[in-house]
């Protein structure tokens, strides 16, 4: 490997990388031709290639147990939902899946159905209910349930340092009839964390950081592909330019208002309140494989 040129690099690089785990060495080979190639494409200088990893030091500085700088990142880069939209080719009557999301966490607290998992969450009351049933329109009973969201403030609970509790976050599972409700907050538009690498480079493109309100769905039950959503609001002004790219069309739902009165589950109310009912059609394993599905 002597006498290597801009050109010659390359395959330079490939060969050295021939030996090893057949994935990744599959991957390494694609990753190296492109990246050499979008260099030469740009004619990065050596200044534009410092301040690069700059940038990604600088996104790994930003990580932590409750901030995932990579993941926002990946998100705004649109290569969340391209992985997505490439691992979950489904029939097209399961329900859509879309980006996780940076603010998801293990051992959200377990909860019955009709409980408020606000826990203390400051918002306008919402009532969520809804099923969970197959392609063959059988419900899914036992389902698990598990529901994020942000509060009226556009936070998370993790990213308030003081909260020594979950807040908008729970589990629960589906009845016998793989029906589910709880109560919670409705769900507002809020700004990605924009105080970071990611921030500043969307500032640079001349990007918002803005997401649609949106509640996050995971459901997990036996027989069935594991499915990750999000809910969006009907009427929200960034639906046609969420700074991560994860609204799907069929993932829009009704938020409907309501006069103070009785809530759904009777509860009387004093202040307006909102309702979401959502309907969930789990693909079962290996179905999308099965019939030769392809991407939507």
């Amino acid at each position: 490997m002597r006498d290597i040129d801009e050109f010659s690099i390359t395959q330079a690089v490939i060969e050295a990388n021939r030996n090893g785990n057949a994935r990744l060495v599959t991957i390494m080979e694609s990753l190296v031709r492109h990246l050499h190639e979008f260099a030469r494409e740009v004619r990065l200088t050596e200044d534009e290639w410092f301040q690069g990893i700059r940038f990604l030091t600088e996104t790994g500085q930003m990580c932590d147990e409750k901030r995932q700088e990579f993941i926002l990142l990946s998100d705004t880069l649109g290569l969340s939902t391209l992985v997505t939209a490439l691992n979950n080719r489904k029939p097209q009557e399961c329900t859509e899946a879309t980006v996780f999301g940076p603010f998801y966490v293990e051992d959200s607290p377990a909860v019955n159905n009709g409980d408020d998992i606000a826990n203390g969450a400051h918002g306008i009351p919402c009532f969520v209910s809804g099923s969970v049933h197959g392609l063959d329109g059988k419900p899914v009973a036992a389902a698990e349930l598990t529901v994020w969201q942000c509060d009226d403030d556009g936070l998370y609970d993790v990213q308030r340092p003081d909260l020594d509790h979950f807040q908008g976050r729970a589990r629960l599972l589906t009845d016998a009839e793989g029906r589910f409700n709880f109560r919670s907050i409705l769900a507002v538009p809020y700004p990605i964390p924009h105080d970071g690498p990611v921030g500043r480079m969307l500032e640079g493109l001349g990007r918002h950081p803005w997401r649609p309100a949106h509640l996050h769905f995971k459901i997990e039950a036996a027989g069935y592909e594991r499915l990750i959503t999000h809910i969006f609001r009907h009427d929200d002004k960034y639906l046609d330019s969420d700074a991560v790219f994860g609204v799907r069309s069929t993932l829009i739902s009704n938020w409907t208002p309501h006069p103070p009165g009785a809530a759904p589950d009777g509860t009387p109310m004093d202040q307006p309140y909102y309702t979401l009912y959502q309907d969930f059609v789990l693909c079962p394993n290996s179905a999308a494989e099965a019939k030769g599905i392809t991407a939507r």
